[in-house]
């Protein structure tokens, strides 16, 4: 029975890669198509009016080694790693000097494809046909890149896609993998890879890579600089149309390689592992917080440092990226994002990479920046999910919305004249493969509702660790239901696979815990072949019907 699984599923995941032979074309859906032929004639007299956007989204970053980020968190939060660490981020931080910092800010689910998923299209997860790492995104959606595309924008995207459930080639990179979604250019998209140096073997994109690679290997580039370069390349070869680039850059992702100078900038300091991996505390954690693949055997500070270092090479990159607009007049036209699709644990409460509720995994860098509309220095602290982005973006920028999004557009709180904003909005966070956790959290206070363990109610402000439930504290009785108010109802209006798996969550405290996890006493390879089962029945169960059903994508396409 599993043969026939695996075999469904191949087909199933096969499709877009099949129809992506044919996929040379731009698509639009037809209210696109329509709202095109109404405005075309208003889009050639404004083109020239219109901003340019430049969004930067790294993978698995954590904010505690942001500058801008870290003059905001708690000491117990910043010092996790020792109080003398220094971490210094000043193109980064300059971004958020110069426009809007965006305090709170999570991911739709904590895990690559179904957080990036929801950037492009601002759908939740369960919605978007990718709920988990390496399905493909529906083909039927609308993205961003659509809607600029169709209103006069060169879209370009640079790097990690992670979107088009095609397989993995060894020792080399699929570019330009499945549908387009709106990106003209993918010359340098690539499906998912996170080896670290590059070397072109045939031009453009021909690319051989290596985590192995000696320093003095000729013709090998670190992947951060490689495509930082074709990101800037591109552009300098751009048209008379406004742009749109995305340069996505797959650091600082595990594993935890970099190259020189960085490396050595951080190889001297001290870490020390952080407080939450004391045994008193490592045996309070909740359920959803124990085991896993995520889990850590020990803390490992060299990792953590080539962490740091590949921050440090990123925020380099990012002052090439800015260097180039001022010096091409481009920085006061030009919409600047600064973002990440998760964060990562390192070591906090014995884990890493991510996939928990934990803040150091679902809360990202937001960062904004377009001068003379947003004020320079901007605190934002209103709660946002990664879905607010593509409805804001598109308002900001002037443009008709999606239709039927999750996501709010906001941009009118950008632009106001208020340098703080308050936080007043709760934001819904979704758990991936396993469908075992679900959150709500307004930035200060956050809900936990899990299989695995009963609710957890966390108030950072007050437990910046996130080591105590508070559920039961009859101070926060008022929190409590007005936060699970809002999670049960999201849960049913967004289609959580929690409730469509039977998952037995706990909704009282008086509830126990029946659910026992399919990866319980394995260890990280079990796992992996455990996460691959769980995704063939999940395909079959909900989702094949979006890779064997037809698509507009593939009517346009026959015409």
């Amino acid at each position: 029975m599993l043969l026939l699984n695996t075999s469904i599923y191949v087909l199933c995941k096969s499709i877009p890669y099949i129809k992506s032979k044919f996929m040379n074309k731009s698509f639009h859906l037809a209210s696109a198509i329509a709202f095109t032929a109404l405005f075309s004639s208003c889009v050639k007299d404004t083109v020239k009016d219109k901003p340019n956007l430049l969004i930067i989204m790294t993978d698995e970053h954590s904010i505690r080694t942001l500058g801008c980020y870290r003059n905001y968190l708690a000491d117990s939060q910043k010092n996790l790693w020792g109080e003398s660490l220094r971490i210094e981020t000043p193109n980064i931080d300059r971004l958020a000097a110069e426009g809007a910092l965006c305090l709170n800010f999570y991911s739709s689910a904590p895990v690559s494809t179904p957080a990036r998923a929801s950037f492009q299209t601002g759908l939740y997860p369960a919605s978007t046909g990718a709920p988990i790492n390496g399905m493909a995104m529906d083909a039927n959606l609308e993205t961003f890149a659509d809607v600029l595309a169709e209103n006069g924008y060169s879209t370009t995207y640079v790097g990690k896609w992670h979107l088009a459930g095609v397989p993995k080639l060894r020792g080399r990179m699929f570019y330009e993998p499945g549908y387009s979604f709106g990106w003209q250019d993918r010359r340098f998209m690539f499906e998912s890879d996170h080896e670290k140096w590059y070397k072109v073997v045939e031009e453009p994109n021909r690319i051989h890579i290596t985590n192995s690679r000696a320093e003095d290997t000729d013709g090998y580039h670190y992947s951060t600089d490689f495509l930082t370069d074709k990101a800037i390349e591109l552009l300098s070869q751009r048209d008379e149309r406004p742009f749109c680039l995305m340069l996505s850059i797959p650091d600082p992702h595990s594993p935890d390689l970099c190259q020189d100078p960085y490396v050595s900038q951080y190889a001297g300091i001290e870490l020390k592992t952080p407080e939450t991996n004391s045994k008193e505390l490592l045996d309070m954690r909740p359920g959803w917080g124990v085991g896993g693949k995520a889990q850590a055997e020990r803390f490992e500070p060299g990792k953590v440092k080539n962490y740091f270092a590949m921050v440090k090479c990123i925020d380099e990159n990012v002052g090439k990226i800015l260097a180039y607009l001022d010096n091409n007049n481009l920085d006061e036209n030009t919409i600047v994002v600064f973002t990440a699709d998760h964060g990562d644990m390192l070591y906090n409460h014995m884990r890493v990479d991510k996939g928990c509720p934990y803040d150091d995994a679902v809360r990202v860098p937001f960062i904004i920046r377009y001068p003379s509309v947003i004020n320079k220095g901007k605190l934002v602290k209103r709660a946002y999910s990664i879905t607010d982005f593509a409805p804001t973006v598109l308002g900001l920028m002037g443009m008709r919305g999606i239709e039927n999004v999750h996501g709010i557009n906001d941009c009118s709180t950008l632009t106001n004249s208020s340098d703080i904003v308050p936080a007043d909005r709760m934001v819904y966070i979704t758990d991936s493969p396993f469908s075992e956790w679900t959150a709500v959290t307004d930035g200060r206070y956050k809900l936990v509702l899990s299989c695995k363990e009963k609710p957890w109610l966390l108030d950072i402000e007050k437990d910046p660790l996130e080591t105590v439930n508070y559920y039961e504290d009859l101070q926060y009785s008022e929190i409590r239901d007005r936060l699970q108010k809002h999670l049960l109802k999201s849960m049913e209006s967004y289609d959580d696979p929690a409730l469509k798996l039977g998952r037995p969550f706990l909704y009282n405290t008086s509830d126990s815990v029946t659910y026992v996890s399919p990866y319980h006493g394995m260890n990280r390879k079990q796992i992996n072949k455990i996460e691959k089962e769980t995704l063939d029945r999940y395909v079959l169960e909900m989702y094949c019907l979006l890779y064997t059903s037809p698509s507009p994508r593939d009517v346009e396409e026959s015409r």
